[in-house]
């Protein structure tokens, strides 16, 4: 006790203890207590000072007084049966009596639908209109009289009970904060003092005594009851002293005491209730005995920590409870009871096993009956015995269950549930009550009570039991570790013994053990978490330390708790109550509302509303974080969408189910796709095609996983391939197996659609990657189909052969066609109806009676035309000419009517020379010049005519060579003489001659016709070969050469022929002239140099200084400024243009040689166009690129100058060569600068580049430095 205020001393109370305080509050704002007294004084207490006021008195008394929630207004219940609601200054607003004749303001209306007596009752019959009211009883004797209030949670209603006086029995009234009277309840026989508003507004609870039974009851806002449950009491066994809900409204705490036995001090219980599903649940019971010292004074929820209750006692012993909800669930992995999970349900413990039934509670598979109400359910923590159970009632009694190899003996404290078998034959095993242990842990029966002293009962698994027990002071606990005592003959009862108790210097708020590690982790208060190591010979607690060595201490306090494995190293995940989540120390995510691990998987739901799985083998803990965080983007194999506020209850092993559970209470099951692959994964490693298989096809995972998983074990083949008889007995089911052909796709699934959760696929290299996945599936599984059993697998095999690509269809229908012929029918065998009907199935029927057709087989054809819709009447005739055609020319008719002109030819080419006329025909109607050339020998007059026909062909096609050649094969010269000349192959043209054996007149007409086009070519050197060799028209041939330029060739023929007087007449004045032609070349070159180079420089320092203008004016940060980038294109810097810029874009869709031309107006050299500068460059570009080009021509001119001494004309040439060559390598570095160059080489990129800028960089490639030697 810190303060202490004496209002007997002050005079407010009278010294013989007669006095009785009906109401306290605690001010925090004013930092004060009111108090009310029975005799009528409010007073303020300020606990600091110590100075008592009385605010207000009143002469009738006071019965009692109640705050709304928010503190601004008080109601006080007067002696006068009168109520006063005043203001937090304590100012009157209004006075009202308590009892009331009206019903309210909610009065019901009235639809004129008749009396009460009149309407339809039910069940009950018409005798239920002439029963009489029952009369309502008066309160108990042992009910004080005094008026109860309690408002809502919002503070606009407030609810009083009180004692009618006329009837003796309790009414509720219902007032608003005006104390305007509501509604009145409607006449309840045995309604009891306590009286507590649901926060959240709905109900009012409050009790009733029935004839029969005890039942807490809920009233309307109407006065109306609804709803009820009954206290685990006899009729007249307790009274409720009080009601309270939690301020989440979703506990009840019932504060009871037995009634009043002579000679002995009444039993204090404290009952905590929830539901769920319509359900109420005893979910804890605490007994405080019958000592004196332990009776309850005060029952109180914290306001801000909705699962904390105050308790104090009457020896001022005070208790406070933290809560926070768990799922009991049996751990381990491989046991079949692994999946069972318990809910405590007063005396009761309802066992569901989700292996066998999805079921919500209060349903269950079967239940525990116990003697007292239950408070703590522990599963073993041995994977062996995942089952077991051990139970912790409200007399500290541990009750202990398990499952047995053989025990067939009916325990009566077991019953089965709602599924478990009632009325029929039990399909689960159920456990036995093996033993009840009492647990003595120093407590003697003159101590203080401290109900729930024993918490976090655990089974360890060597069977014996870990217990949080309380320490000596209130900040510390005591871990005891219990084992059994041998069974003494003659002793009451089992007890545990203490084999050890530890001091935990420090309060235990959570402990967990791990089922595989065996770890024992215990969470502090003050979050540090400690590690107690059960199995060394002297068992102690260290702290528990991360890999690095560092001690782990949460960020804040954990109400679950949990020892798993990341990455090899054994870590605790910890979630607080605000929905934070860690690993070790590291907060991890924000957003999760509950987890479970599960072999090497987490499981998580967040409040995002999904559901998250990681593999934890072989990832970081940073890679965690990522996974969780929003901004990741996790495949679909980790996330799944789940119903809004689902929590995870259970994952079953050895399956794919993951148990949810919504806010109502009601359960949902989803199969979590990253477990369902890993299932399936490893189901597949172990050849368990059967059990993979039934899961894909109910789980609507794609088959092509059941190949593509392991495709490479050894080197030929794969795992599937190498065990497909396995799988094929293993499924056992033609159904099955045609389900898996035509889901086959030659896509890799564990790439695409179901990528490995942990990054490390199994999946390698094709070994067959010529061969495609479905028809390498289809051989290997049509192979071992025939070897096991042909005819049961029929159907299986005939989808293996239409799923391949292509289909082979008419091995598919030869099969069909051998089961119709088969004489010796085998039982087992499908029938060719049925193969047929079935193979019309996968195929369309028509694409199948071509395919039969294209068979040859008049019987097949039928056959599938008969189950087909067309009519008898078109296929029949049709089917009767070709019977009575040749053989070839049948086959050559049905392939041709198939389309199939390749094998028509084929056929056709049999027939004879009487059919070649057609042949040539199809050859030319359907272009199949190749084939049909293949189909005779060339010495034949057949061949020489398709060539004939097929040079015809590409002459159409203007493919004049080609056409040459096939003529020329063919020996058809005269045709190859005129494709040879059109194609400009004069050396082939005049083999052709020759081969025609022309004369020499007409030999040397060809030759000058084809010269005459060989210069309209610009092809001087050939033309002159032909004039010389096969005209003997030398002169013409050197001026042919002096034309072209060609001195040196044209100085040989006039000196071979001894033509001297040409290099007077014809060759010195051309040299001569073609000197000056340079010259004025050269000087016009120049020219234009000089001046688009001094305009680039102008252009360039505009545009400097404009950019220099920009950069000083400093723009605001402002949304326009993109605006600016673009449009100061005119202004800015020459690389700030594109050939892919926005400008452009209305002419993309342009013809390429509009495009052209519109890049041309674009790059303008128009003094003050946008682009000008980069005209220039291109401009600059061509000059040095045409020098560069005569370079060589120059050089050949000035020998043959030099020859015939014209040496100041050769020495003029070169002066102004070297001039312009020397002008052009000085000017590069001015023109093409290095930062010039450098951007063509790398695109500027950053915070002050544009769209623009970036494309001209790339645009400004086509401007490399050109090279001048």
């Amino acid at each position: 006790v810190t303060r202490e205020v004496s209002l007997t001393a002050e005079g407010f109370m009278p010294e013989d203890g007669s006095g009785c305080i009906v109401g306290i509050e605690d001010l925090p704002e004013q930092e004060c207590v009111c108090v009310a007294t029975a005799a009528g004084d409010i007073l303020l207490c300020n606990l600091s000072t110590k100075q008592v006021e009385c605010v207000g008195s009143v002469d009738s008394g006071l019965s009692a007084m109640s705050w709304s929630p928010d503190q601004e207004l008080v109601l006080l219940a007067t002696g006068q049966q009168t109520l006063i609601m005043m203001t937090r200054d304590f100012e009157p607003i209004t006075e009202k009596q308590i009892h009331q004749d009206e019903f309210g303001e909610g009065k019901f209306v009235a639809l004129g639908w008749g009396k009460k007596e009149t309407q339809f009752h039910g069940s009950e019959g018409k005798q239920a209109a002439h029963r009489k009211q029952t009369e309502v009883s008066p309160t108990s004797v042992w009910d004080d009289g005094r008026p109860r209030v309690t408002w809502r949670g919002d503070g606009q209603f407030v609810a009083v009970s009180a004692v009618c006086p006329e009837t003796g029995a309790r009414k509720v009234r219902v007032w608003n904060r005006e104390l305007v009277l509501q509604s009145t309840s409607e006449p309840i026989s045995g309604l009891e003092q306590a009286l507590s508003w649901k926060p959240s507004g709905n109900l009012i609870a409050s009790t009733q005594e029935k004839p029969n039974r005890h039942d807490v009851v809920f009233l309307e806002k109407n006065g109306l009851l609804h709803g009820e449950f009954t206290l685990p009491f006899q009729k007249g066994q307790v009274k409720v002293n009080e009601l309270l809900w939690n301020a989440d409204s979703t506990i009840l705490a019932i504060w009871l005491e037995d009634l009043k036995v002579e000679n002995s001090d009444p039993n204090s219980y404290v009952q905590l209730w929830t539901t769920g599903n319509y359900h109420w649940y005893l979910k804890q019971s605490l007994h405080f005995g019958s000592l004196k010292e332990n009776q309850l004074v005060s029952l109180l929820w914290d306001r801000e920590n909705p699962y904390r209750l105050h308790v104090l006692c009457q020896g001022w012993h005070y208790l406070s409870y933290d809560w926070h909800w768990t799922t009991d669930h049996g751990m381990g992995e491989n046991s079949q009871h692994v999946a069972n999970v318990a809910v405590i349900d007063g005396d009761k413990v309802l066992v569901t096993a989700f292996q066998h039934a999805v079921v919500p509670p209060p349903m269950c598979t079967y239940e525990l009956q116990l003697q007292q109400a239950v408070n703590q359910v522990a599963f073993h923590t041995d994977p062996k015995h995942s089952g077991d159970m051990a139970v912790l009632d409200a007399d500290n009694k541990i009750s202990v269950y398990r499952y047995g190899e053989s025990i067939t003996v009916n325990d009566p404290t077991v019953r089965f549930g709602a599924v478990g078998g009632n009325g029929f034959k039990a399909a689960v095993e159920t456990p036995y009550l093996d033993k009840t242990y009492r647990v003595d842990v120093g407590s003697t029966n003159n101590e203080v009570m401290n109900p729930l002293g024993l918490r976090f009962l655990t089974w360890l698994p060597d069977d014996s039991f870990l217990v949080v027990g309380q320490g000596q002071h209130a900040t510390q606990s005591v871990l005891h570790h219990l084992t059994a005592v041998p069974y003494v003959a003659g002793a009451e009862e089992e007890r545990l013994n203490l084999r050890l108790s530890v001091p935990v210097d420090g309060e235990v708020i959570s402990l967990c053990c791990s089922p595989v590690t065996k770890t024992v982790a215990l969470q502090l208060a003050d979050r540090q978490i400690l590690k107690y190591l059960w199995e060394a010979s002297t068992p102690v607690l260290e702290p528990w330390r991360t890999s690095t060595g560092s001690a782990v201490q949460f960020p804040s306090p954990c109400v679950q708790t949990s020892i798993t494995r990341i990455s090899g190293e054994e870590v605790i995940l910890g979630l607080t109550d605000r929905c934070r989540f860690f690993v070790n120390d590291i907060e991890v995510a924000s957003n999760i509302t509950s987890f479970a691990t599960y072999n090497e998987f987490l499981l998580v739901t967040t409040n995002t509303h999904t559901c998250q799985c990681f593999c934890l083998k072989n990832v970081s803990v940073k890679a965690l974080q990522a996974g969780l965080s929003s901004a990741a983007a996790p495949n679909s194999e980790t996330l799944r969408k789940v119903e809004r506020g689902s929590r995870i209850i259970t994952v079953v092993p050895q399956d794919t189910k993951v148990v949810l559970q919504m806010p109502r209470g009601n359960l949902e099951t989803i199969h979590h796709r990253a477990l369902v692959l890993a299932q399936i994964r490893k189901w597949l490693d172990r050849l368990m095609f059967r059990e993979a298989f039934q899961c894909m096809r109910k789980l609507r995972i794609n088959l092509n996983l059941l190949y593509d998983h392991n495709p490479k074990a050894s080197m030929p083949s794969s795992v599937f391939l190498e065990n497909a008889e396995t799988f094929i007995t293993q499924i056992d089911s033609v159904n099955y197996i045609n389900l898996f052909f035509t889901e086959l796709k030659e896509e890799d699934f564990t790439k695409s659609m179901y990528p490995s959760v942990n990054g490390s696929s199994n999946a390698q290299p094709r070994q067959h990657p010529d061969q495609k996945k479905v028809n390498l599936i289809c051989d290997v599984m049509r192979v071992a189909m025939e070897h096991i059993d042909p005819q049961k697998y029929c159907l299986s095999i005939l989808t293996a052969h239409v799923k391949k690509s292509p289909p082979e269809l008419e091995i598919a229908l030869q099969k069909v066609h051998d089961l119709r012929e088969s004489t010796t029918p085998d039982v087992k065998a499908v029938s060719a109806e049925e193969a047929l009907k079935y193979l019309l199935f996968l195929v369309d029927v028509n694409e199948l009676y071509d395919y039969s057709l294209g068979t040859y087989d008049f019987d097949l054809v039928v056959m599938v035309a008969e189950k087909s819709q067309k009519d008898p009447k078109e296929y029949l005739p049709f089917l009767n000419t070709l019977r009575k055609m040749e053989t070839n020319y049948q086959r050559y008719t049905i392939d041709r009517h198939l389309k199939r002109y390749t094998k028509a030819l084929g056929h056709l080419s049999k027939c004879g020379p009487e059919h070649f006329s057609e042949f040539l025909n199809l050859v030319k109607d359907q272009n199949q010049y190749c084939e049909a050339l293949k189909l005779y020998p060339s010495s034949t007059q057949e061949y020489k005519d398709i060539s004939d026909a097929y040079g015809e062909f590409l002459i159409q096609k203007q493919l004049y060579e080609q056409a040459a050649l096939i003529f020329a094969r063919a020996g058809i010269f005269a045709k190859a003489l005129d494709a040879f000349q059109n194609s400009g192959s004069w050396q082939q043209a005049l083999c052709m001659a020759s081969r025609l054996g022309y004369t020499k007149d007409k030999l040397s007409s060809l030759a000058r016709s084809m010269a005459g086009k060989l210069v309209d070519q610009r092809k001087h050197a050939e033309a002159a070969i032909l004039l010389e060799q096969y005209t003997q028209d030398y002169e013409e041939a050197v001026l042919l050469l002096l034309e072209g330029a060609l001195w040196e060739e044209a100085l040989r023929l006039i000196h071979k022929y001894g033509r001297l007087d040409i290099l007077e007449t014809n060759f010195k004045p051309a040299i001569l002239e073609a000197q000056k032609s340079q010259l004025v070349f050269l000087d016009s070159q120049k020219t234009a140099f000089l001046h688009y180079k001094s305009r680039l420089q102008v252009v360039r320092e505009l545009k400097e200084k404009a950019c220099e203008s920009l950069q000083d004016y400093e723009m605001p940060n402002c949304p326009e400024l993109d605006l600016f980038s673009e449009t100061s294109s005119v202004v800015t810097a020459s690389d700030m243009n594109s050939k892919y810029s926005h400008s452009n874009s209305r002419i993309s869709a342009r013809s390429s040689k509009n495009r052209r031309k519109a890049e041309r107006k674009r790059y303008s050299l128009k003094e003050g166009s946008p682009f000008e500068d980069v005209a220039l460059l291109e401009a600059l570009g061509e000059n040095v690129r045409a020098v560069e080009t005569v370079k060589g021509d120059i050089h050949i001119l000035l020998k043959q100058l030099v020859l015939f001494g014209y040496d100041e004309q050769a020495g003029a040439l070169q002066q102004v060569l070297e001039e312009v060559l020397q002008l052009m390598e000085t000017s590069i570095p001015e023109i093409w600068t290095p930062d010039l160059q450098q951007s063509s080489v790398n695109p500027v990129l950053g915070p002050n580049s544009t769209a623009n800028s970036i494309m001209a960089a790339y645009q400004q490639k086509r401007m490399m430095t050109p090279v001048v030697q």
